[in-house]
């Protein structure tokens, strides 16, 4: 009885994290299959954003994401590092267009699953380092609520 009563104790004031964990790493490959690291991609706050061409909801949130970048282009601490997964780098750069050179390819879902990603499309919002935020499935990035997180975020950068 007693080990039951010292392990709720335990259980009741045992150090609780605050949702966020170290971002991994890992090798991704460029659409001209050159190995690339995530780290020179990434800012203060990054928001990593798996997708597919393949994905329908992939598909039908890109232009809000689209808009949330331009949105924030004139902020130097923030950056979307797109992110395809067991993708074409042809359907890809078709679908996207200029913006082909910032994205990435996860061809085995290497850093997806480094990440937790098991479905597409996923979202993380990194602070130096730290994922802080996680969006699973498909992402309204106008909605008022989406962008406060994000603020928030920068705001924390802005203000250490």
């Amino acid at each position: 009885m007693t080990v039951i009563a010292l392990a709720a104790v335990v259980a009741l004031f045992w150090p609780r994290g605050d949702g966020s964990f170290e971002a991994p790493g890992g090798f991704l490959v460029d659409g001209n299959g050159r190995p690339q690291t995530m780290g020179p991609r990434m800012e203060p706050v990054t928001l990593v954003h798996f997708w597919a061409t393949w994905c329908p909801p992939c598909i039908t949130e890109i232009p809000a994401l689209d808009r949330l970048r331009n949105d924030l282009a004139a902020r130097p601490d923030f950056g979307i590092l797109m992110i395809a997964v067991q993708d074409e780098v042809e359907k890809v750069e078709t679908f996207v267009g200029e913006e082909r050179a910032g994205v990435l390819y996860d061809p085995d879902w290497d850093v997806a699953h480094r990440y937790g990603t098991r479905q597409l499309p996923e979202s993380h919002l990194v602070v130096r380092g730290r994922v802080v935020e996680k969006w699973e499935g498909e992402v309204d990035w106008d909605d008022p609520e989406v962008r406060a997180r994000i603020e928030r975020a920068l705001a924390q950068v802005e203000s250490s």
